[in-house]
């Protein structure tokens, strides 16, 4: 694996496996980490969204009533607990300027279904730089499987398989957001620019993005979350499978037991821009990923015009098919 800054400075005593900063015991043999290790964090003042519940740090400067990520009505909020705080920010590449040209050709390339003039007719109604937060997970484990499949199958169209595999995941990025929702973080695919990150508390000293980003907070601390990082890995782990390692091309029933050998996360905030337009008097949002222009994902507006001329077209060939069979009969 190819080193970046992201790195571990403590290791448990017993399996030596990895501790991060707030862990209470190890993720791998379960050892309660040393009282130095789940140091207490520094209390932070939140903004919490009254709808989507996300939430970004507070600075008088920021001024901002209204969530960054939807738009919603946002609260002042000081919690009792420390507040998880990403430990390395990676830089936006993407300016504001490319962001708009992006949304647009994003707008133009949407298909059939979408309306011919959304491109030069919505209205961006605000472009906001976000770091959402998210874990950068690297990984060892004993991966158990079972599933059916085309190899092999004789006269039936389906044969058991089973086996074991010892797989590596690497920058297995998870979703920590509560402004993106689950599609919309999986649909910006991978941060490929990790050896520019920077430790948060240098962030301040480097422009990492435009003015005013947005930085999301984390609300769950790692050990809480590690069922969530065990889901993804187990998720990854049935595609990772079906390539090499499960026979034959067509698969299901595939379930599979990750017993971890290693675990090593790191909390990160990643750069994206969240853009608001408007068309035909509705409002949609728009994520583009801070490093890649190209990745874009959101909402948009269907024209029903188009979906009733293609479901007339289709009811149309019908009754002409039924009309033939009648006369033919």
């Amino acid at each position: 694996m190819n080193q970046h800054p992201m790195h571990h400075a403590s290791m448990c005593a017993r399996c030596q496996g990895p501790l991060e900063h707030g862990d209470l015991r190890c993720a791998i043999c379960g050892l309660a980490a040393p009282v130095a290790q789940a140091a207490q964090q520094q209390q932070v003042q939140v903004l919490r969204c009254t709808d989507c519940g996300a939430a970004v740090s507070y600075s008088a400067e920021a001024q901002a009533p209204k969530c960054k990520f939807c738009g919603a009505v946002t609260r002042l909020e000081q919690p009792t607990d420390p507040i998880e705080q990403a430990d390395w920010l990676i830089p936006f590449i993407v300016t504001p300027d490319q962001a708009q040209a992006a949304l647009r050709h994003w707008m133009s390339n949407l298909g059939f279904f979408t309306p011919g003039d959304l491109a030069t007719s919505a209205q961006v109604e605000g472009l906001h730089p976000i770091w959402w937060a998210g874990w950068m997970v690297n990984a060892n484990a004993y991966v158990s499987w079972a599933a059916d499949s085309n190899a092999d199958t004789w006269r039936s169209a389906w044969a058991p398989h089973s086996g074991v595999a010892q797989l590596p995941f690497r920058n297995l990025l998870v979703s920590a957001s509560r402004g993106l929702n689950l599609d919309e973080a999986r649909q910006l695919g991978p941060y490929t620019q990790l050896n520019y990150a920077v430790a948060a508390q240098q962030a301040q000293q480097q422009q990492l993005g435009p003015p005013n980003t947005t930085l999301e907070q984390f609300d769950t601390q790692r050990s809480a979350a590690r069922q969530i990082i065990s889901d993804a890995i187990e998720n990854t782990a049935v595609e990772v499978l079906k390539v090499g390692h499960i026979p034959g091309t067509a698969f299901r029933h595939v379930h599979v037991s990750v017993l971890l050998q290693a675990l090593e996360t790191r909390r990160v905030a990643l750069p994206s821009y969240v853009l608001a337009y408007r068309y035909g008097g509705k409002t949609y949002r728009a994520v583009i990923h801070g490093q890649d222009a190209s990745c874009v994902t959101g909402k948009s507006p269907i024209s029903w015009a188009k979906v009733a001329l293609v479901a007339g077209i289709v009811l149309t060939v019908v009754i002409v098919i039924l009309i033939v069979v009648l006369f033919a009969t």
